[in-house]
């Protein structure tokens, strides 16, 4: 860092950071959060409720199928004009679609044209949040000191666990409404409010500067033309690990956030009120408010490739006993399934993910490089676990054992890829190193 950013600039870029990215992932997860109590009966009303919710489900999808789009638009204006004109845009994308989600009528009022506009926002917030997450770590990972990058890339990370803790904890709230109450206006009161966010974020990020690596990229007037392409042409292998490593983030989080709640209130052996399934998500998410920055500032430490790679392992070992413990249908085990592996164990890979992927690129095509990773591999990572989850379910007789081998072998896909990772960061802090020379 240079002597023209102060500490107080500093902290705003990382609030800005991180409010920006908590109230982008509020958004996106609410939508997970009712896909399949609420969408599925008011948008998709069939006479089979497994392929209602998988109707639900495959909008929930659609949206990570948008965000390498995004990723790949906002990327590039990211690397070529700065990362605070984008993080302002993509707030107000995100922001827009969600309000207007709430405000949507049904199909029984609409017919078709109701899933229909349903599918366009949930694009809509798909494109926004594919550009919103590699700015937002990028501010605080850029401003960091090196020897706290992963500390300070791991702070907008936090976003999701808090975004994720109000989403489920404001519809566990609305749960308790009547039934007919809460599908017919008290889901629509999260989507509505979160405009309120939207216009705090604005305010803050408005007042951030851009960073000083990317400043100074720009003072040599070294952006790249197409950073898609220069991104893809020199760093195909960084591109194919991270994709890798990313594997297990996005399957974990999408088995035990989203589609754990599906599950515990219909398909599991002894069936939870769907406001035990939602505070349960809810309190994990809370926990992993101090277990995000914890294993940040442990990669600091010992290596982000390391700590990811146990963490992996990790959450290889959990898959098992955890949904022992979902199916017994005891409150306290619930908690305890949901709190050690998902609001411990996979924090120590989402922690230090952000700073993981963005070793992996020069300053000139790191916008483009991190958003390309993980939202490319969100498609099948996250977007489609809730359907894949949802049909070996079904294939196993409502047993979960072929998820749990669905959730092992993506564990140790991440392991592996981790672990490779190191010499490929190594390599291109060398290449940053030398440009800064020339």
């Amino acid at each position: 860092m240079t002597n023209a950013y102060s500490r107080s600039d500093v902290r705003r870029v990382v609030t800005a950071s991180l409010i920006g990215a908590t109230i982008e992932w509020y958004d996106f997860f609410l939508y997970g959060a009712v896909a399949g109590i609420v969408f599925n009966k008011l948008f998709f009303p069939t006479t089979d409720p497994f392929v209602s919710i998988l109707l639900a489900y495959t909008t929930f999808a659609i949206g990570f199928v948008a965000r390498p789009l995004g990723g790949l638009i906002f990327g590039h204006f990211g690397d070529r004009i700065g990362r605070k004109s984008v993080l302002v845009a993509t707030l107000m994308i995100m922001g827009v679609a969600t309000v207007l989600i709430g405000c949507l009528p049904t199909y029984e009022q609409i017919g078709i044209w109701a899933p229909i506009f349903l599918v366009i926002l949930r694009l809509a917030q798909g494109l926004g949040l594919g550009g919103e997450w590699g700015g937002a770590v990028l501010m605080a990972y850029e401003y960091a000191p090196k020897e706290k990058r992963g500390l300070y890339a791991s702070i907008p990370q936090i976003g999701l666990a808090i975004g994720l803790c109000l989403s489920a904890g404001i519809v566990a709230l609305l749960s308790r409404l009547p039934d007919e109450d809460f599908l017919s206006w008290g889901w629509r009161t999260a989507f509505i409010g979160s405009i309120v966010l939207v216009l705090v974020g604005l305010y803050i990020r408005l007042r951030i500067v851009e960073t000083p690596e990317f400043q100074r990229v720009k003072d040599r007037k070294a952006e790249a033309k197409v950073p898609a392409v220069e991104m893809l042409q020199q760093y195909p292998g960084n591109i194919l690990l991270g994709m890798g490593a990313r594997y297990i983030d996005g399957v974990f989080f999408n088995v035990f956030a989203v589609f754990s709640i599906a599950y515990l209130t219909q398909m599991a052996p002894v069936k939870m009120p769907r406001e035990t399934a939602l505070w349960a998500v809810s309190a994990s998410a809370l926990l992993m408010v101090a277990t995000i920055p914890l294993f940040g500032w442990l990669s600091d430490r010992i290596g982000r490739p390391k700590t990811y790679a146990i963490g992996s392992f990790l959450l290889a070992l959990s898959a098992y006993p955890a949904f022992v413990l979902l199916g017994t249908g005891d409150v306290v085990m619930i908690f305890l399934a949901l709190l050690v592996p998902f609001g411990i164990i996979y924090a120590m890979c989402y922690g230090p993910e952000a700073g993981l992927f963005a070793d992996l690129f020069d300053p000139r095509v790191r916008y483009s490089g991190i958003s390309f990773v993980y939202q490319f591999s969100g498609i099948f990572a996250s977007g489609l676990t809730p359907i894949i989850a949802t049909y070996l379910i079904r294939a196993n007789d409502n047993q979960p054992w072929y998820l749990v081998g669905y959730v092992v072998f993506a564990a140790l896909v991440s392991m592996v890829s981790a672990l490779a990772i190191q010499r490929r960061a190594q390599a291109t802090e060398a290449r940053i190193a030398a440009t800064a020379r020339s």
